[in-house]
């Protein structure tokens, strides 16, 4: 079984129908089980095996929920990278009026404490997605796409409380969200595995003035 504190188990809601409830948490765990595998061994050499192998299921049991490994792959991705923003947005309704710089660190320190629990998945948001085929990458658009709209939202704020602040063009803003995964990146590819939540989270510092220097930028 999937843990309880799963990435993917976060949008799982009780209900009262037990077959819903059943159908969705056999989803999240072979969710699970695939963004392990393909964060391990990347997406081009990951089966289909290797996810009912790592689900602990059957075969039967993964294709009548999936039709073959892209179409899990897409909803692992779909279903992470869906969780990931939640969170963000609970550790974010959790504040009492903060500012915009507030809310800014808490965002990153959030994305970051997930990805370096989840390093398997973050791998998978940042490095297997882009071998994955074009339905991963138009997906993975619509993805920094909201992430895009995150930081133009913290833009807004913080020109409403620093008025002096000029706007920072759309482009700027996805520039951002690619330095901040291309620094995540590097941390993935670079370091050894049990290295990379500890790094992950002391590269947090570095994230945040970043994203301070682009937001409020008066050039």
């Amino acid at each position: 079984m999937a843990a309880t504190n799963s990435l993917f188990l976060y949008s799982v809601r009780s209900s009262r129908n037990w077959d819903e409830a059943r159908t969705s948490m056999a989803r999240a765990r072979i969710c699970e089980a695939m963004a392990h595998v393909v964060g391990e061994r990347g997406y081009a050499a990951a089966t289909v095996s290797d996810v009912v192998s790592a689900a602990r299921i059957s075969r039967r049991t993964f294709y009548e929920h999936f039709d073959d490994k892209e179409a899990c792959f897409l909803e692992a991705y779909r279903i992470g990278c869906e969780n990931v923003i939640a969170q963000i947005d609970d550790a974010l309704r959790a504040l009492e009026s903060p500012d915009w710089r507030t809310r800014l660190r808490v965002s990153l320190e959030a994305w970051v404490s997930m990805l370096a629990d989840e390093p398997q998945f973050a791998r998978v948001l940042l490095i297997d997605v882009l071998g994955a085929g074009p339905r991963a990458l138009a997906m993975r658009e619509r993805v920094l796409a909201d992430y895009v709209e995150h930081y133009r939202g913290l833009r807004e704020r913080a020109r409403a409380e620093e008025p002096d602040l000029p706007p920072v063009p759309d482009e700027f803003l996805r520039a951002l969200v690619g330095g901040i995964a291309e620094l995540v990146q590097q941390v993935l590819l670079e370091r050894r595995s049990r290295e990379i939540p500890e790094r992950l989270r002391e590269l947090t510092d570095t994230l945040v003035r970043f994203a301070e220097a682009v937001l409020a930028s008066r050039d």
